[in-house]
């Protein structure tokens, strides 16, 4: 009997992955799993974390853009983002004890844009823009998997070649200005392939739950890491069985992908810091 029930259960876990958009789907958030923790824990070391909310909300004025003038939306949103990131470095600066200003400000005007543009585009863009707020990773495309792919190489490459550099601009810009480095030109870089990895990353999780995704898995690897390199590991770890967890899940349950994921993640870090208040006690 209890062989029995095995053999089903593997039989039930396998089936998914006679489907196409399933196989899609899981190659989606693997890559996904590889770089968001990395953004994520840089994010939040900078106390940049409402970065990522705030270029999804943004990315939404580039999804318009895309509707409105016929073209990709990915490309559209790409570049919306990137001048965004950019932007966003220089109210930093501007605001540089009120990053929370630049960050409201950015939100506000991104999500104005792309009400007025959708306003002007009739009610066959407003469908094209719910999806990507909500996300639909299992209508991911190969192409936008194979985008994925190449952002998350990159984002690890750039993770391996200069963790020193960025461990050092995080923790101390006046330290990186005294040794040399292009603290303004690493920060707008920095800003730019976050804003490009959320721009690929929205049409799978949606604009409203990116930022989770992101910071959630770094969030989760910082309370169970003991230095830097170990909660890059452990947040791609929890990044990786967290998203392949909630697609599968979602697949079961008949939920949605992207919000399935996020309360997968949100169970972590209650169960991880649960057990953390417990282990303080004792």
């Amino acid at each position: 009997m209890f062989m029995k029930m095995i053999r089903k259960g593997i039989i039930m876990f396998t089936e998914i992955f006679a489907y196409d958009f399933m196989q899609r789907a899981i190659l989606a958030v693997v890559a996904i799993s590889i770089f968001a923790p990395i953004l994520g824990m840089f994010l939040i070391l900078r106390r940049q974390s409402l970065m990522s909310d705030t270029l999804s909300h943004v990315s939404l004025a580039g999804v318009a853009f895309g509707i409105m003038l016929g073209v990709s939306t990915t490309w559209s949103t790409i570049a919306v983002v990137t001048v965004a990131a950019v932007v966003l470095e220089y109210l930093r600066t501007v605001y540089k004890h009120y990053m929370e200003i630049s960050t409201a400000i950015l939100m506000s005007l991104g999500l104005a844009i792309s009400l007025i543009i959708m306003s002007k585009s009739g009610n066959a863009g407003s469908v094209s823009l719910e999806q990507y707020l909500f996300g639909s990773i299992i209508t991911i495309s190969q192409e936008q998997v194979i985008a994925l792919f190449v952002i998350a190489v990159i984002v690890l490459l750039l993770t391996i070649l200069f963790i020193r550099p960025m461990y050092i601009l995080t923790f101390d810009e006046d330290t990186a200005l005294v040794d040399g480095l292009p603290v303004r030109l690493m920060s707008i870089l920095f800003n730019v392939v976050t804003g490009i990895a959320i721009a690929l990353t929205i049409p799978a999780a949606g604009a409203l739950l990116v930022s989770t995704i992101m910071v959630l898995p770094a969030s989760i690897a910082m309370r169970l890491g003991k230095n830097f390199k170990s909660v890059i590991f452990i947040g791609i770890l929890i990044g990786f069985i967290g998203m392949v967890a909630g697609i599968i899940g979602s697949y079961y349950w008949e939920t949605p992908a992207s919000a399935t994921i996020t309360m997968i993640f949100i169970s972590i870090f209650l169960l991880v810091s649960l057990v953390g208040m417990l282990g303080k006690k004792l």
